[in-house]
Protein backbone atom coordinates (compact mmCIF):
# COMPACT_ATOMS: atom_id res chain seq x y z
CA UNK A 1 0.00 0.00 0.00
CA UNK A 2 2.95 2.34 0.51
CA UNK A 3 3.33 2.92 -3.23
CA UNK A 4 -0.28 4.12 -3.44
CA UNK A 5 -0.08 6.28 -0.33
CA UNK A 6 3.31 7.77 -1.17
CA UNK A 7 2.29 8.66 -4.72
CA UNK A 8 -0.96 10.27 -3.59
CA UNK A 9 0.73 12.33 -0.88
CA UNK A 10 3.63 13.40 -3.11
CA UNK A 11 1.26 14.51 -5.85
CA UNK A 12 -0.95 16.40 -3.42
CA UNK A 13 2.05 18.29 -2.04
CA UNK A 14 3.39 19.02 -5.50
CA UNK A 15 0.03 20.44 -6.54
CA UNK A 16 -0.08 22.82 -3.58
CA UNK A 17 -1.74 20.99 -0.69
CA UNK A 18 -0.57 22.20 2.73
CA UNK A 19 -1.83 18.94 4.24
CA UNK A 20 -3.03 15.65 2.78
CA UNK A 21 -4.01 12.21 3.98
CA UNK A 22 -4.99 9.02 2.22
CA UNK A 23 -6.94 5.97 3.36
CA UNK A 24 -6.78 2.63 1.56
CA UNK A 25 -9.70 0.45 2.68
CA UNK A 26 -10.74 -3.09 1.88
CA UNK A 27 -14.11 -4.11 3.31
CA UNK A 28 -15.64 -7.59 3.53
CA UNK A 29 -19.27 -8.00 4.61
CA UNK A 30 -21.55 -10.99 5.09
CA UNK A 31 -25.23 -11.15 6.04
CA UNK A 32 -27.73 -13.97 6.54
CA UNK A 33 -31.48 -13.66 7.07
CA UNK A 34 -33.92 -16.41 8.02
CA UNK A 35 -37.65 -15.64 7.94
CA UNK A 36 -40.19 -18.05 9.42
CA UNK A 37 -38.03 -21.10 8.87
CA UNK A 38 -36.92 -20.18 5.35
CA UNK A 39 -33.50 -18.95 4.33
CA UNK A 40 -34.49 -15.57 2.90
CA UNK A 41 -31.10 -14.26 1.93
CA UNK A 42 -27.35 -14.71 2.05
CA UNK A 43 -25.02 -12.04 0.78
CA UNK A 44 -21.30 -11.41 0.70
CA UNK A 45 -19.90 -8.09 -0.46
CA UNK A 46 -16.32 -6.97 -0.90
CA UNK A 47 -15.00 -3.59 -1.94
CA UNK A 48 -11.59 -1.95 -2.06
CA UNK A 49 -10.39 1.51 -2.90
CA UNK A 50 -8.71 4.63 -1.60
CA UNK A 51 -9.68 8.20 -0.78
CA UNK A 52 -7.46 11.28 -0.72
CA UNK A 53 -8.28 14.31 1.43
CA UNK A 54 -6.32 17.55 0.97
CA UNK A 55 -6.22 21.04 2.43
CA UNK A 56 -5.57 23.92 0.01
CA UNK A 57 -5.96 27.62 0.86
CA UNK A 58 -7.91 26.67 3.99
CA UNK A 59 -10.46 24.46 2.19
CA UNK A 60 -10.95 20.70 1.96
CA UNK A 61 -10.95 18.65 -1.20
CA UNK A 62 -11.67 14.94 -1.48
CA UNK A 63 -11.59 12.37 -4.26
CA UNK A 64 -11.61 8.58 -4.37
CA UNK A 65 -11.18 5.60 -6.68
CA UNK A 66 -11.40 1.83 -6.70
CA UNK A 67 -8.43 1.51 -9.08
CA UNK A 68 -5.34 0.80 -6.99
CA UNK A 69 -2.49 1.92 -9.24
CA UNK A 70 0.20 4.55 -8.88
CA UNK A 71 -1.10 6.43 -11.91
CA UNK A 72 -4.60 6.51 -10.43
CA UNK A 73 -3.18 7.78 -7.14
CA UNK A 74 -1.67 10.70 -9.05
CA UNK A 75 -4.95 11.44 -10.81
CA UNK A 76 -7.11 11.24 -7.67
CA UNK A 77 -4.76 13.39 -5.60
CA UNK A 78 -4.67 16.03 -8.33
CA UNK A 79 -8.48 15.98 -8.53
CA UNK A 80 -8.76 16.45 -4.77
CA UNK A 81 -6.47 19.48 -4.99
CA UNK A 82 -8.58 20.99 -7.79
CA UNK A 83 -11.74 20.51 -5.72
CA UNK A 84 -10.13 22.11 -2.66
CA UNK A 85 -8.87 25.08 -4.65
CA UNK A 86 -12.34 25.64 -6.10
CA UNK A 87 -13.92 25.31 -2.65
CA UNK A 88 -11.50 27.89 -1.25
CA UNK A 89 -13.18 30.60 -3.33
CA UNK A 90 -16.38 30.20 -1.29
CA UNK A 91 -15.31 29.31 2.26
CA UNK A 92 -16.48 31.41 5.18
CA UNK A 93 -13.92 30.17 7.69
CA UNK A 94 -10.50 28.80 6.67
CA UNK A 95 -9.83 25.38 8.13
CA UNK A 96 -7.23 25.25 10.91
CA UNK A 97 -6.11 21.86 12.22
CA UNK A 98 -4.88 21.17 15.72
CA UNK A 99 -1.49 19.60 16.18
CA UNK A 100 -0.95 15.92 16.84
CA UNK A 101 2.10 13.66 16.82
CA UNK A 102 2.54 11.53 13.70
CA UNK A 103 0.56 8.31 14.03
CA UNK A 104 2.40 5.02 13.69
CA UNK A 105 1.49 1.41 14.46
CA UNK A 106 -1.00 -1.37 13.94
CA UNK A 107 -4.32 -2.18 15.61
CA UNK A 108 -6.48 -5.30 15.27
CA UNK A 109 -9.80 -6.13 16.89
CA UNK A 110 -9.30 -9.05 19.29
CA UNK A 111 -11.02 -12.06 17.68
CA UNK A 112 -11.07 -15.55 19.19
CA UNK A 113 -13.02 -17.19 16.34
CA UNK A 114 -12.82 -15.69 12.87
CA UNK A 115 -16.44 -15.17 11.74
CA UNK A 116 -15.48 -15.47 8.09
CA UNK A 117 -13.82 -18.85 8.73
CA UNK A 118 -16.93 -20.38 10.34
CA UNK A 119 -18.67 -22.50 7.67
CA UNK A 120 -21.68 -20.80 6.13
CA UNK A 121 -23.78 -23.92 6.75
CA UNK A 122 -23.06 -23.68 10.47
CA UNK A 123 -24.06 -20.04 10.69
CA UNK A 124 -27.28 -20.71 8.79
CA UNK A 125 -27.94 -23.70 11.03
CA UNK A 126 -27.58 -21.56 14.16
CA UNK A 127 -30.19 -19.12 12.84
CA UNK A 128 -32.57 -21.88 11.73
CA UNK A 129 -32.39 -23.49 15.17
CA UNK A 130 -33.29 -20.24 16.93
CA UNK A 131 -36.04 -19.55 14.41
CA UNK A 132 -37.55 -23.00 14.87
CA UNK A 133 -37.58 -22.58 18.65
CA UNK A 134 -39.57 -19.35 18.30
CA UNK A 135 -42.08 -20.88 15.90
CA UNK A 136 -42.79 -23.78 18.25
CA UNK A 137 -44.64 -21.34 20.51
CA UNK A 138 -48.35 -21.23 19.68
CA UNK A 139 -49.46 -17.81 18.50
CA UNK A 140 -46.32 -16.75 16.66
CA UNK A 141 -47.33 -15.47 13.22
CA UNK A 142 -43.88 -14.90 11.77
CA UNK A 143 -40.27 -14.76 12.90
CA UNK A 144 -36.93 -13.38 11.81
CA UNK A 145 -33.36 -14.37 12.64
CA UNK A 146 -30.42 -12.42 11.27
CA UNK A 147 -26.64 -12.36 11.28
CA UNK A 148 -24.05 -9.92 10.00
CA UNK A 149 -20.29 -9.49 9.98
CA UNK A 150 -17.96 -6.80 8.68
CA UNK A 151 -14.18 -6.61 8.48
CA UNK A 152 -12.11 -3.66 7.30
CA UNK A 153 -8.42 -3.59 6.45
CA UNK A 154 -7.48 0.08 6.64
CA UNK A 155 -4.19 1.83 5.85
CA UNK A 156 -3.82 5.52 6.72
CA UNK A 157 -0.99 7.85 5.72
CA UNK A 158 -0.54 11.61 5.92
CA UNK A 159 1.95 14.27 4.85
CA UNK A 160 3.13 14.64 8.46
CA UNK A 161 4.67 11.17 8.27
CA UNK A 162 1.77 9.21 9.78
CA UNK A 163 1.31 5.60 8.68
CA UNK A 164 -1.04 3.16 10.43
CA UNK A 165 -2.65 -0.18 9.64
CA UNK A 166 -5.85 -1.49 11.22
CA UNK A 167 -7.99 -4.62 10.94
CA UNK A 168 -11.40 -4.02 12.48
CA UNK A 169 -14.01 -6.78 12.84
CA UNK A 170 -17.64 -6.40 13.89
CA UNK A 171 -20.30 -9.12 14.26
CA UNK A 172 -23.96 -9.12 15.20
CA UNK A 173 -27.00 -11.35 15.38
CA UNK A 174 -30.54 -11.27 16.71
CA UNK A 175 -33.96 -12.88 16.69
CA UNK A 176 -37.46 -11.45 16.49
CA UNK A 177 -40.83 -13.08 17.22
CA UNK A 178 -44.09 -11.50 16.07
CA UNK A 179 -47.54 -12.39 17.38
CA UNK A 180 -50.74 -11.19 15.71
CA UNK A 181 -54.35 -11.05 16.89
CA UNK A 182 -56.67 -9.19 14.53
CA UNK A 183 -55.16 -5.75 13.97
CA UNK A 184 -52.89 -6.07 17.02
CA UNK A 185 -49.25 -6.98 16.40
CA UNK A 186 -46.70 -7.44 19.17
CA UNK A 187 -42.99 -7.90 18.65
CA UNK A 188 -40.29 -9.26 20.91
CA UNK A 189 -36.64 -9.18 20.00
CA UNK A 190 -33.41 -10.47 21.51
CA UNK A 191 -30.84 -9.40 22.58
CA UNK A 192 -32.29 -6.03 21.60
CA UNK A 193 -34.32 -4.50 18.80
CA UNK A 194 -31.30 -3.98 16.55
CA UNK A 195 -29.66 -7.30 17.32
CA UNK A 196 -26.58 -7.73 19.46
CA UNK A 197 -23.42 -6.24 17.92
CA UNK A 198 -19.84 -5.99 19.13
CA UNK A 199 -16.29 -5.64 17.96
CA UNK A 200 -15.46 -9.34 18.26
CA UNK A 201 -15.49 -12.67 16.46
CA UNK A 202 -18.03 -15.48 16.20
CA UNK A 203 -17.42 -16.31 19.85
CA UNK A 204 -19.71 -13.35 20.64
CA UNK A 205 -22.52 -14.84 18.53
CA UNK A 206 -22.24 -18.17 20.32
CA UNK A 207 -22.32 -16.43 23.71
CA UNK A 208 -25.60 -14.63 22.88
CA UNK A 209 -27.54 -17.86 23.30
CA UNK A 210 -30.12 -17.12 20.63
CA UNK A 211 -31.71 -20.57 20.64
CA UNK A 212 -31.71 -20.76 24.44
CA UNK A 213 -33.67 -17.50 24.63
CA UNK A 214 -35.95 -18.04 21.63
CA UNK A 215 -38.86 -19.75 23.42
CA UNK A 216 -38.95 -17.12 26.18
CA UNK A 217 -38.91 -14.27 23.66
CA UNK A 218 -41.72 -15.82 21.61
CA UNK A 219 -43.81 -16.50 24.72
CA UNK A 220 -43.49 -12.85 25.75
CA UNK A 221 -44.66 -11.72 22.30
CA UNK A 222 -47.82 -13.82 22.61
CA UNK A 223 -48.42 -12.64 26.19
CA UNK A 224 -48.30 -9.01 25.04
CA UNK A 225 -51.36 -9.54 22.85
CA UNK A 226 -53.60 -9.91 25.90
CA UNK A 227 -51.73 -7.53 28.21
CA UNK A 228 -53.54 -4.31 29.18
CA UNK A 229 -52.49 -0.98 27.72
CA UNK A 230 -50.19 1.06 29.94
CA UNK A 231 -52.23 3.81 31.61
CA UNK A 232 -50.84 7.33 31.08
CA UNK A 233 -49.38 9.33 33.95
CA UNK A 234 -46.15 10.24 35.68
CA UNK A 235 -44.24 7.28 37.00
CA UNK A 236 -40.87 6.14 38.25
CA UNK A 237 -39.24 4.10 35.50
CA UNK A 238 -36.36 1.63 35.66
CA UNK A 239 -34.79 1.44 32.21
CA UNK A 240 -33.07 -1.80 31.19
CA UNK A 241 -29.74 -1.58 29.26
CA UNK A 242 -31.52 -2.92 26.14
CA UNK A 243 -33.47 0.37 26.04
CA UNK A 244 -31.10 2.72 27.82
CA UNK A 245 -28.34 2.31 25.23
CA UNK A 246 -30.58 3.81 22.53
CA UNK A 247 -31.59 6.64 24.88
CA UNK A 248 -27.87 7.38 25.26
CA UNK A 249 -27.35 7.22 21.50
CA UNK A 250 -30.14 9.66 20.64
CA UNK A 251 -30.06 12.12 23.54
CA UNK A 252 -26.37 12.01 24.53
CA UNK A 253 -24.34 10.89 21.51
CA UNK A 254 -25.84 12.96 18.70
CA UNK A 255 -26.13 16.28 20.57
CA UNK A 256 -22.44 16.15 21.61
CA UNK A 257 -21.22 15.91 17.98
CA UNK A 258 -19.51 19.28 17.61
CA UNK A 259 -20.25 19.67 13.91
CA UNK A 260 -23.97 19.51 14.76
CA UNK A 261 -23.42 22.10 17.48
CA UNK A 262 -21.80 24.44 14.93
CA UNK A 263 -24.57 23.75 12.41
CA UNK A 264 -22.19 22.45 9.74
CA UNK A 265 -23.97 19.06 9.82
CA UNK A 266 -27.69 18.53 10.21
CA UNK A 267 -28.53 15.49 8.07
CA UNK A 268 -30.62 12.70 9.62
CA UNK A 269 -30.32 13.81 13.24
CA UNK A 270 -30.51 17.62 13.07
CA UNK A 271 -28.35 20.05 15.02
CA UNK A 272 -27.97 20.29 18.83
CA UNK A 273 -29.19 22.17 21.87
CA UNK A 274 -25.75 21.78 23.50
CA UNK A 275 -24.31 25.07 22.23
CA UNK A 276 -20.70 25.90 23.12
CA UNK A 277 -21.66 28.67 25.58
CA UNK A 278 -22.77 25.83 27.89
CA UNK A 279 -19.27 24.30 28.01
CA UNK A 280 -17.40 25.45 31.10
CA UNK A 281 -20.48 27.25 32.39
CA UNK A 282 -21.63 24.45 34.68
CA UNK A 283 -24.51 23.45 32.39
CA UNK A 284 -26.54 20.82 34.23
CA UNK A 285 -27.08 17.96 31.78
CA UNK A 286 -28.21 15.41 34.37
CA UNK A 287 -28.02 14.40 37.99
CA UNK A 288 -24.70 13.96 39.78
CA UNK A 289 -24.87 10.24 38.99
CA UNK A 290 -24.46 10.85 35.26
CA UNK A 291 -20.94 10.27 33.94
CA UNK A 292 -20.82 9.82 30.17
CA UNK A 293 -17.60 9.16 28.29
CA UNK A 294 -16.74 8.74 24.61
CA UNK A 295 -14.29 5.86 24.89
CA UNK A 296 -12.68 4.55 21.70
CA UNK A 297 -10.58 2.14 23.77
CA UNK A 298 -13.48 0.22 25.40
CA UNK A 299 -13.25 -3.57 24.91
CA UNK A 300 -15.85 -4.99 22.51
CA UNK A 301 -17.16 -1.65 21.30
CA UNK A 302 -18.02 -1.01 17.66
CA UNK A 303 -16.52 2.43 18.18
CA UNK A 304 -13.19 0.94 19.27
CA UNK A 305 -10.10 1.40 17.12
CA UNK A 306 -6.43 2.33 17.24
CA UNK A 307 -6.67 5.67 15.42
CA UNK A 308 -9.53 7.60 13.88
CA UNK A 309 -9.55 8.54 10.19
CA UNK A 310 -7.44 11.62 10.87
CA UNK A 311 -4.72 9.61 12.58
CA UNK A 312 -5.71 10.70 16.10
CA UNK A 313 -5.06 8.00 18.69
CA UNK A 314 -8.03 6.32 20.39
CA UNK A 315 -8.82 7.85 23.77
CA UNK A 316 -11.53 8.31 26.40
CA UNK A 317 -13.11 11.78 26.32
CA UNK A 318 -15.45 12.90 29.13
CA UNK A 319 -18.71 14.30 27.77
CA UNK A 320 -20.64 14.64 31.04
CA UNK A 321 -19.03 14.56 34.49
CA UNK A 322 -21.19 14.39 37.62
CA UNK A 323 -24.10 15.62 35.52
CA UNK A 324 -22.29 18.66 34.06
CA UNK A 325 -21.45 19.09 30.37
CA UNK A 326 -17.71 18.47 30.04
CA UNK A 327 -16.90 17.98 26.36
CA UNK A 328 -17.87 17.11 22.81
CA UNK A 329 -17.08 14.65 20.06
CA UNK A 330 -14.49 16.55 18.04
CA UNK A 331 -12.18 16.57 15.02
CA UNK A 332 -8.85 18.23 14.30
CA UNK A 333 -10.81 21.05 12.64
CA UNK A 334 -13.56 21.63 15.23
CA UNK A 335 -11.61 21.11 18.47
CA UNK A 336 -9.45 24.28 18.11
CA UNK A 337 -12.63 26.35 17.92
CA UNK A 338 -13.35 25.47 21.56
CA UNK A 339 -9.71 25.64 22.64
CA UNK A 340 -9.13 21.88 22.73
CA UNK A 341 -7.36 19.12 20.83
CA UNK A 342 -9.19 16.49 18.81
CA UNK A 343 -10.72 13.65 20.79
CA UNK A 344 -10.38 11.33 17.80
CA UNK A 345 -13.98 11.04 16.61
CA UNK A 346 -13.56 11.29 12.84
CA UNK A 347 -14.54 8.22 10.82
CA UNK A 348 -15.69 7.54 7.27
CA UNK A 349 -18.00 4.87 5.91
CA UNK A 350 -15.54 3.16 3.60
CA UNK A 351 -12.94 4.45 1.16
CA UNK A 352 -15.20 6.66 -0.96
CA UNK A 353 -16.55 8.93 1.80
CA UNK A 354 -14.92 11.84 3.58
CA UNK A 355 -14.56 11.44 7.37
CA UNK A 356 -17.25 12.95 9.63
CA UNK A 357 -17.49 13.36 13.38
CA UNK A 358 -19.03 10.10 14.58
CA UNK A 359 -19.75 8.61 17.96
CA UNK A 360 -17.14 6.18 19.26
CA UNK A 361 -18.43 4.24 22.29
CA UNK A 362 -20.70 6.60 24.22
CA UNK A 363 -20.92 4.97 27.63
CA UNK A 364 -22.88 5.74 30.80
CA UNK A 365 -20.45 4.67 33.49
CA UNK A 366 -21.68 2.31 36.22
CA UNK A 367 -21.96 3.41 39.84
CA UNK A 368 -21.05 1.26 42.84
CA UNK A 369 -23.80 0.67 45.35
CA UNK A 370 -26.68 -1.19 43.71
CA UNK A 371 -26.94 -3.84 41.04
CA UNK A 372 -29.70 -3.50 38.48
CA UNK A 373 -31.77 -6.11 40.33
CA UNK A 374 -31.27 -4.19 43.56
CA UNK A 375 -32.54 -1.01 41.89
CA UNK A 376 -35.73 -2.88 41.02
CA UNK A 377 -36.00 -4.22 44.58
CA UNK A 378 -35.49 -0.68 45.88
CA UNK A 379 -38.37 0.69 43.75
CA UNK A 380 -41.65 0.79 45.66
CA UNK A 381 -43.90 1.82 42.77
CA UNK A 382 -42.71 2.05 39.19
CA UNK A 383 -42.26 0.45 35.79
CA UNK A 384 -39.52 -1.66 34.26
CA UNK A 385 -39.04 -0.72 30.58
CA UNK A 386 -36.97 -2.85 28.20
CA UNK A 387 -36.20 -3.33 24.50
CA UNK A 388 -36.90 -0.47 22.12
CA UNK A 389 -39.90 -0.57 19.81
CA UNK A 390 -39.74 2.92 18.27
CA UNK A 391 -38.47 6.42 18.95
CA UNK A 392 -38.86 10.04 17.93
CA UNK A 393 -36.70 13.04 18.86
CA UNK A 394 -36.69 16.63 17.64
CA UNK A 395 -33.96 18.08 15.42
CA UNK A 396 -32.13 19.64 18.37
CA UNK A 397 -32.13 16.35 20.34
CA UNK A 398 -34.16 17.92 23.12
CA UNK A 399 -37.75 16.57 23.16
CA UNK A 400 -38.14 12.82 22.74
CA UNK A 401 -40.55 9.90 22.87
CA UNK A 402 -39.57 6.24 23.09
CA UNK A 403 -41.75 3.15 22.92
CA UNK A 404 -40.65 -0.15 24.41
CA UNK A 405 -41.55 -3.75 23.69
CA UNK A 406 -41.84 -4.61 27.39
CA UNK A 407 -43.24 -2.73 30.38
CA UNK A 408 -43.65 -4.45 33.75
CA UNK A 409 -45.17 -2.89 36.83
CA UNK A 410 -42.98 -2.84 39.94
CA UNK A 411 -44.78 -2.96 43.28
CA UNK A 412 -42.88 -3.16 46.52
CA UNK A 413 -39.72 -4.04 44.65
CA UNK A 414 -41.35 -7.00 42.87
CA UNK A 415 -41.97 -7.25 39.12
CA UNK A 416 -45.63 -7.84 38.35
CA UNK A 417 -48.20 -6.88 35.69
CA UNK A 418 -47.11 -6.86 32.04
CA UNK A 419 -48.30 -3.92 29.90
CA UNK A 420 -48.28 -3.45 26.14
CA UNK A 421 -47.61 -0.47 23.88
CA UNK A 422 -45.73 1.50 26.50
CA UNK A 423 -44.18 4.90 25.78
CA UNK A 424 -42.27 7.47 27.78
CA UNK A 425 -41.49 11.07 26.90
CA UNK A 426 -39.23 13.78 28.20
CA UNK A 427 -36.89 16.71 27.68
CA UNK A 428 -33.27 15.61 27.60
CA UNK A 429 -31.73 17.56 30.55
CA UNK A 430 -34.85 17.12 32.68
CA UNK A 431 -34.92 13.39 32.00
CA UNK A 432 -31.26 12.81 32.84
CA UNK A 433 -31.65 15.15 35.80
CA UNK A 434 -34.34 12.87 37.22
CA UNK A 435 -31.95 9.89 37.46
CA UNK A 436 -31.51 8.77 41.06
CA UNK A 437 -29.89 5.35 40.56
CA UNK A 438 -27.40 3.86 38.09
CA UNK A 439 -26.55 0.15 38.13
CA UNK A 440 -23.15 -1.12 39.16
CA UNK A 441 -20.63 -3.00 37.04
CA UNK A 442 -22.44 -6.34 37.41
CA UNK A 443 -24.99 -5.34 34.75
CA UNK A 444 -22.64 -3.20 32.64
CA UNK A 445 -22.91 -4.42 29.05
CA UNK A 446 -21.58 -3.21 25.71
CA UNK A 447 -24.21 -2.94 22.99
CA UNK A 448 -23.90 -1.70 19.43
CA UNK A 449 -25.69 0.34 16.80
CA UNK A 450 -24.72 -0.83 13.27
CA UNK A 451 -26.92 1.61 11.34
CA UNK A 452 -26.30 5.16 12.57
CA UNK A 453 -26.97 7.47 9.64
CA UNK A 454 -25.26 10.79 9.00
CA UNK A 455 -24.11 13.01 6.16
CA UNK A 456 -24.97 13.80 2.53
CA UNK A 457 -24.19 11.60 0.68
CA UNK A 458 -25.28 9.33 3.49
CA UNK A 459 -22.88 7.33 5.61
CA UNK A 460 -23.68 4.46 7.96
CA UNK A 461 -21.67 4.33 11.16
CA UNK A 462 -20.97 1.52 13.62
CA UNK A 463 -20.99 2.84 17.19
CA UNK A 464 -21.05 1.33 20.67
CA UNK A 465 -22.84 2.08 23.94
CA UNK A 466 -22.17 0.51 27.32
CA UNK A 467 -24.47 0.98 30.30
CA UNK A 468 -25.83 -0.77 33.39
CA UNK A 469 -29.47 0.34 33.48
CA UNK A 470 -30.82 3.21 35.58
CA UNK A 471 -33.87 4.62 37.42
CA UNK A 472 -35.64 7.89 36.64
CA UNK A 473 -38.31 9.65 38.71
CA UNK A 474 -41.49 11.45 37.66
CA UNK A 475 -41.37 10.55 33.95
CA UNK A 476 -44.39 10.93 31.70
CA UNK A 477 -45.53 7.54 30.42
CA UNK A 478 -48.40 6.73 28.10
CA UNK A 479 -49.54 4.40 25.37
CA UNK A 480 -48.72 3.87 21.73
CA UNK A 481 -51.75 3.10 19.57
Amino acid sequence: MREITNRALDTARARGATYADVRVVRRLEESIDVKSGTLAGVSTDESEGFGVRVLVDGAWGFAASHVLTAAEADRVAAQAVRIARASATAIRRPTVLDGRPPAHGRFETPVAEDPFAVPLEEKIGDLLAADAAMRRVDGIAFSDSSYGAQREWKTFAATDGSYTEQVITHVGSGIEANAVDGDELQRRSFPDAGGGWQGAGYEYIRALGLTANAERVATEAVALLSAPMLPPGRRTIVVHPSQLYLQIHESCGHPTELDRVFGTEASYAGTSFLTTDKLGAGFRYGSELIDIVADATAPGGMGTFGWDDEGVAAQAVPLVQAGVLAGYLTSRETAPRIGRESGGAMRADGWNRIPLIRMTNINLLPKPGMSFDQIIADTDDGLLLAHNRSWSIDDRRLNFQFATELAYEIKGGVIGQLYRNATYTGITPEFWGSCDAVGDASSYVMLGTPNCGKGEPSQTGHVGHACSGARFRNVQVGVMK
